[in-house]
């Protein structure tokens, strides 16, 4: 699935919502209004993310064009709150839509392009502090501006947000070693590899061993905290409000898994949560919702 938004003015390319079939699932039981929303912002968010991704060279002219590309979409943005700012036709114009009629603060987008762009010059994590850090800016933002779109009611749901965004990040991060690896990329932390005695060398080398089933399950486990801290947090009251959230929950948990399922064996296949799985989580979390909303009715 894959719908047509706005085209990029500065690089001629077109955004679009093509990617993960998980977040098109979860958003087809919003009301239309919702669902055009977040997918223009999931669209924004992916635009970003290709700019970053799209050429993994280390040369630095390229890495200086993809710099500028970021910097012409910050000036966007900075343009789109600006008091004298009037609807306009421009390349960002559905995004601007999306911001006024929603109230989406501009430090959000703004936090997306930093943590991007933060791919550009660090592709090693000393910590897992760091590297929350960096799941907060690619993920937790992102589902802070979900719940303005949703409309939530409680405080503790920013926070909510938050810790699922670091569930899904990281459950990413398990699923996509490999690929991650192939692009010069290893986000599982330095000390984390440290304290497993598994070394860079020995990911680059896709060394499959009992050192790198216990530094997965380390990782999977912290990933698995994120999703319970998370799920403590949704008041039952918010139940219905973040059904969509609710179903990319239920999909990325059971993607995390099939991972620990498999024994980690994430470098000889991508693992992956099959289309008729997520249709039923999807229609099975949406139910729920429901009735649950109606018996506190």
């Amino acid at each position: 699935m894959s719908t047509h938004l706005y085209t990029d003015a500065e690089d001629g390319l077109v955004l679009t919502t093509k990617g993960s079939t998980s977040f098109h699932y979860s958003f087809g039981f919003l009301p239309k209004e919702e669902r055009v929303a977040i997918r223009t912002v999931y669209a924004f968010a992916r635009r970003i993310d290709d700019i970053v991704d799209e050429d993994p060279s280390l040369d630095p002219e390229v890495i200086l064009k993809k710099r500028q590309r970021l910097q012409w979409w910050r000036a966007e943005i900075e343009a789109m709150y600006a008091p004298s700012n009037v609807p306009r036709k421009t390349s960002i114009e559905a995004l601007g839509v999306v911001v006024r009629r929603f109230a989406i603060p501009k430090q959000y987008l703004l936090a997306i392009i930093d943590g991007c762009e933060r791919d550009l010059v660090q592709r090693r994590y000393e910590t897992f502090a760091e590297l929350k850090e960096y799941c907060y800016s690619v993920a937790s933002v992102v589902g802070l501006i979900s719940i303005e779109i949703f409309g939530y009611r409680h405080e503790e749901t920013r926070q909510y947000a938050i810790n699922l965004g670091y569930a899904l990040q990281l459950t990413n991060i398990l699923r996509d070693v490999k690929q991650d690896k192939d692009r010069g990329y290893i986000y599982i932390p330095k000390e984390d590899l440290d304290r497993f005695k598994y070394t860079e060398e020995d990911l680059k080398a896709e060394i499959y061993d009992e050192r790198f089933v216990d530094l997965m399950q380390f990782q999977a486990q912290r990933a698995r905290d994120c999703y319970h801290q998370a799920r403590a947090l949704l008041r039952p009251d918010e139940r219905m409000t973040m059904v969509a959230a609710e179903i990319m929950d239920a999909i990325y948990y059971r993607l995390l898994e099939k991972i620990e399922l498999k024994d980690y064996r994430v470098f000889t296949h991508r693992i992956r949560v099959n289309a008729v799985h997520k249709i039923v989580t999807a229609l099975r979390i949406w139910l729920g919702s429901k009735l649950f909303v109606k018996r506190l009715r």
